[in-house]
């Protein structure tokens, strides 16, 4: 495999007329020299996503001029007559697969109805099919703007299959009745099946639980832990179950609620993820499961300070991960919730949160080499870091604000297609700045962010002097995407930007 990644990058090598470094005409300004390592391919990209959780059940209800500039936000690949991107053309969408908990109103022992979710089944155990209409047009919408991939998660299991008939366990046990497990992966093919018949689309993953290493005991929104022993018995159940339907869905696991739990994190029983269901050797091996995916999926809360400890932690992730053959690591989910300087109460349409972001996609992508990258709400309502695109609070309409972290994001999913190549790269004078590079057709595409207050001067070693028409888009305060055209020894990046760097053969 290291072979066959070394060898498309020398062939893109050439395509590129690479030679020599460039040669800076820039005074007066600081200077960063980055250095492409063509023999060093990583990761091949797979994409980036966000969930449609919580708000898309209300704002897929909106009238069809704002919910359709929510969509055209998040999945639009189009751009306006200047050539700047309408929206960050995200290739995952992920799907909430509620567990009862809105029909069951303020029984449910959540609060917040707008953080109860929808089933297709019913209290009663029949099937209402058109039960999430606003989670169904989003479905269409990301549809209709050419997003590929589909992916199913349930964050508790339905209230019909709970031990305490809520979706959010009352002990900080498992809540799952495994009794009646069996019946819960059924609803869930039935659930896939449902949605195929109204949006054509089989989703391609099923994530079947979520975080499952927290309690989920304070009914703020639906959850349900599980040991990973648990985890396994549910999996090969569930697998089972996808077969006898011949349903081409993979099973996607295991969301873990922080990095390090799937690797070395102290909770034994919770913890060593990768190991635990990748090893033949384990008790709780998966690997061999026909509908099980090569992939393993963890959030990066709580992992992103210090920065070192940071790095450590991405590259424990990384190194794991290589152990076994053909898997991939997946980031399945992130908001800003204050394991920083940066805390995640108060909304931020600005760069503050956009530059962060920025950066923990850098760290996620070159130190633990995630092959997808995926936010979780796409749509938010709340004074909180925790949304691509924000609403007004309401059921029938009302503003919709994009923001920085919106378009931060898109420097990477815009551009960044699926079958993309990482290289590994050098960089000199790298304070407060953060530069990764990726091969796809012909193109070399770098995203480069500067979080420092200085203007910087980028000089990317290996790409020719004479090189023309490089097109760069630029996120900074009052630029979204602001799309420009530069030679290779005018590559200057503002203060306080992500700036991605296309150069075409």
């Amino acid at each position: 495999m290291n072979l066959l990644l070394q060898q498309k990058a020398f062939a893109f090598l050439l395509l590129l007329g690479i030679t020599a470094p460039v040669v800076s005409s820039a005074q007066n300004q600081r200077i960063v020299k980055a250095k492409f390592n063509f023999n060093q391919p990583a990761q091949i990209m797979e994409g980036f996503g966000a969930s449609d959780a919580w708000t898309c059940q209300f704002a897929g209800l909106w009238p069809d001029t704002e919910k359709n500039k929510m969509a055209d936000l998040l999945f639009s690949t189009q751009t306006d007559q200047e050539g700047n991107p309408r929206g960050i053309g995200l290739n995952f969408w992920r799907f909430a697969i509620g567990g009862g908990s809105a029909e069951q109103g303020q029984a449910s022992g959540i609060k917040d109805e707008w953080r109860r979710q929808a089933s297709f089944l019913t209290l009663n155990k029949t099937y209402n099919e058109d039960a999430m209409p606003g989670q169904v047009w989003f479905m269409n919408a990301a549809k209709a703007r050419g997003v590929k991939h589909f992916i199913g998660f349930v964050n508790s299991p339905h209230v019909n299959f709970t031990r305490n008939q809520k979706a959010f366990s009352g002990d900080g046990n498992s809540n799952l009745d495994f009794s009646k497990a069996d019946a819960f992966t059924h609803d869930l093919s039935k659930t896939i099946q449902i949605l195929k018949k109204k949006t054509g689309i089989e989703l391609d993953y099923l994530s079947p639980i979520n975080e499952p290493q927290w309690k989920w005991n304070e009914g703020n929104q639906e959850g349900c832990p599980y040991t990973n022993r648990e985890i396994s018995v549910l999996v090969k159940k569930l697998s089972n179950t996808l077969d006898q339907a011949h349903l081409k869905t993979k099973i996607q696991i295991a969301e873990a609620g922080q990095l390090n739990y799937l690797t070395n994190h102290p909770d034994t029983a919770k913890s060593k993820q990768i190991e635990y269901f990748f090893n033949r050797n384990s008790p709780g091996y998966l690997g061999n499961l026909n509908h099980l995916d090569q992939s393993i999926s963890g959030h990066s809360y709580f992992t992103t300070s210090p920065e070192q400890k940071a790095i450590a932690i991405r590259n424990s992730v990384k190194d794991e991960v290589a152990k076994y053959d053909q898997l991939r690591f997946w980031m399945s989910e992130y908001c800003v919730l204050g394991d920083s300087s940066l805390k995640g109460e108060g909304r931020d349409l600005g760069m503050t949160t956009a530059l962060f972001i920025a950066k923990l996609i850098h760290h996620d992508l070159t130190y633990a080499n995630a092959t997808s990258w995926q936010w979780w709400l796409a749509v938010s309502t709340g004074d909180y870091k925790d949304g691509l695109v924000y609403i007004d609070k309401s059921k029938t309409g009302g503003k919709v604000y994009d923001s920085q972290t919106l378009w931060a994001l898109g420097n990477y999913s815009r551009f960044i297609a699926p079958g993309s190549l990482r290289v590994n790269m050098d960089v000199s004078n790298d304070q407060d700045f953060y530069i990764s590079a990726y091969l796809k057709d012909n193109k070399l595409i770098t995203v480069a962010v500067n979080n420092s207050e200085e203007a910087i001067h980028l000089e990317l070693s290996g790409i020719h002097p004479k090189q023309k028409n490089i097109t760069l888009y630029t996120t900074a305060d009052g630029k979204h995407l602001k799309r420009s055209i530069a030679d290779a020894d005018h590559l200057d990046l503002l203060p306080k930007s992500v700036t991605t760097i296309i150069v075409n053969k």
